[in-house]
């Protein structure tokens, strides 16, 4: 068994094959041979390879993917730069520093916990609800980027009814280079009804999102110089993080969180904090 990494974006990255061989304890011989594996940024195959992908789909795994939904978010996820610090050297165009964003929102780490602020409602000058639900400067995501990719930074949220079905599309920026971004949701399990490359097109792509029996997953890629669309029901109060799975490209800021409100019985309702839990 062989398997190489996939990536897709600049710089030095690990590209070392790993290999392993499977034996069985009846076998009385083996075979060893060396397949052809795809270049280390081969997009089309992985895309290929993640299409593929379904739910089982049957009565005993049920797939509860929702079939409209409540709340629809679209969100760029790429790359971009903010000023560089006074008395700092920065890599970045033009002497700038590298950031990373969530609809040109580079997330800023709050002053105190999010899930404590919001349960003990002081979120006041620790984060606001108004994260945009859309990009509030639309472009050309895939093609030659804008003239400013600056970044904004804030500590931003989007607030989720309970049990809201919900649909996100993320779209992939070409903003200091098309890659790959890992993004993972904490709280929750979403299903991948669709993926393209280029810019989504939201009048026809969403006639192809596959309702039937579609992925289940909590990390999906978005594809370098893509989008991918994902559909869940906001059933688990709290605060909930989401963020790219890439640790320079987390620390840069692609990064941003939902507020997940509670339902109306005891069981929907976020609990208080335990009362032996350390402080920091």
């Amino acid at each position: 068994m062989l398997a190489r990494p996939y990536f897709t974006g600049q710089g030095t990255f690990d590209n070392t094959t790993g290999a392993g061989i499977l034996e069985y304890e009846t076998s009385s011989n083996s075979t060893t041979f060396t397949p052809t594996l795809p270049p280390i940024d081969a997009t089309n195959v992985v895309a290929n390879f993640t299409r593929k992908l379904r739910s089982l789909a049957s009565s005993q795994f049920p797939v509860n993917v929702p079939q409209t939904a409540d709340k629809k978010f679209f969100f760029t996820v790429g790359l971009g730069n903010s000023p560089c610090p006074k008395n700092q050297t920065c890599q970045g165009p033009n002497g700038t520093k590298f950031s990373a964003s969530v609809n040109n929102i580079s997330m800023a780490l709050p002053s105190s916990a999010l899930l404590q602020s919001y349960f003990f409602k002081k979120s006041n000058g620790v984060y606001t609800s108004d994260f945009p639900s859309f990009p509030l400067h639309p472009f050309n995501y895939t093609g030659t980027p804008p003239n400013n990719t600056l970044v904004v930074n804030g500590t931003k949220l989007v607030v989720l009814p309970f049990n809201a079905s919900v649909e996100v599309v993320m779209q992939g920026t070409s903003i200091l280079g098309a890659e790959s971004h890992p993004l993972h949701i904490h709280g929750f399990n979403f299903y991948v009804v669709g993926e393209g490359f280029g810019n989504f097109d939201p009048n026809n792509d969403p006639k192809k999102f596959n309702l039937v029996d579609p992925v289940e997953r909590n990390t999906v890629g978005v594809p370098s110089g893509g989008w991918v669309a994902i559909r869940f029901y906001a059933d688990n109060p709290g605060v909930w993080f989401m963020h790219c799975h890439f640790d320079v490209h987390l620390s840069w800021g692609l990064r941003m969180a939902w507020i997940v409100l509670d339902g109306t019985l005891p069981s929907q309702k976020l609990p208080p904090p335990p009362s032996d839990l350390p402080k920091c």
